[in-house]
């Protein structure tokens, strides 16, 4: 029997990358997977991928921004399955420019397409949850959130992953009394299509300066993620777990 076997969870940003990688190894230990992206062919790529395998997965085109929309894809999956056991928030679309040169568009997009959705999906959830009589939420934070990086431009990025580790305490605190746990992961770099193409000499750069000696993998993140999901992790709430192979450990600028 898998270590997810008879739970649904729910995953945003299913296209590629983390979510992917996400839906993937949930399936294969039992898990029933609802998906969500905008990119609708990537997802359905996705759910091949994961139904050839064995396992169980459908996937929805939803606009997270959209509050409505969001909540809409949570009554979809219930429609699906009867039940929610997971929310894994996965997705992200950050637009990064530096402060001198950063407009009111691209701060606003960032905030709403990496915090907001969060809410967006937390909220119709957390009701289901209440029902249930509990539940497990993984939130996507970011190192950006613990540091600053000076050779990129992220202000707007590390306010709304700031965010995101900041209200995810506040919803372990709030659920903690009703079966209700909250976690954050915050990845590193994680090589993955939303990067756009890595040149050689780039990932050799970045494998450089990783005290592990390689930039992360989707499937890095995916197996904390199936941790936090499990019942394994029944006492884990209100934590952030920092997967970036070790470069927090080191004092430089990078």
């Amino acid at each position: 029997m898998g270590r997810l076997e008879n739970k649904t969870v729910f995953i945003t940003g299913t296209a590629g990358g983390q979510g992917r990688a996400a839906a993937e190894v949930f399936a294969r230990e039992g898990a029933h997977i609802i998906g969500c992206d905008i990119k609708e062919s990537e997802a359905n790529e996705t759910v091949d991928l994961v139904r050839t395998a064995g396992g169980k997965m459908d996937s929805f085109l939803v606009d997270l921004t959209d509050p409505a929309a969001a909540a809409q894809w949570i009554q979809n999956g219930l429609d699906r399955t009867g039940r929610i056991d997971v929310l894994y928030n996965n997705a992200g679309n950050p637009r990064m420019s530096f402060m001198g040169e950063m407009t009111q568009d691209e701060w606003s997009h960032t905030i709403r397409a990496e915090l907001d959705i969060i809410f967006h999906t937390v909220s119709p959830a957390w009701r289901h949850f209440l029902d249930q009589g509990g539940g497990a939420i993984i939130n996507t934070a970011s190192v950006t959130a613990h540091r600053g990086y000076g050779a990129i431009g992220q202000a707007a990025h590390a306010a709304a992953k700031g965010g995101i580790l900041a209200m995810t305490k506040q919803l372990a605190a709030e659920g903690a009394s009703l079966g209700i746990r909250a976690n954050t992961i915050s990845p590193g770099t994680i090589i993955t299509p939303a990067m756009g193409a890595v040149s050689p000499e780039q990932l050799a750069d970045m494998n450089r300066i990783q005290p592990v000696g390689r930039a992360g993998k989707p499937e890095d993140i995916a197996y904390i993620a199936l941790y936090l999901a499990s019942d394994e992790a029944a006492w884990v709430t209100g934590s952030d777990f920092v997967i970036d192979g070790g470069i927090s450990s080191i004092i430089r600028n990078l």
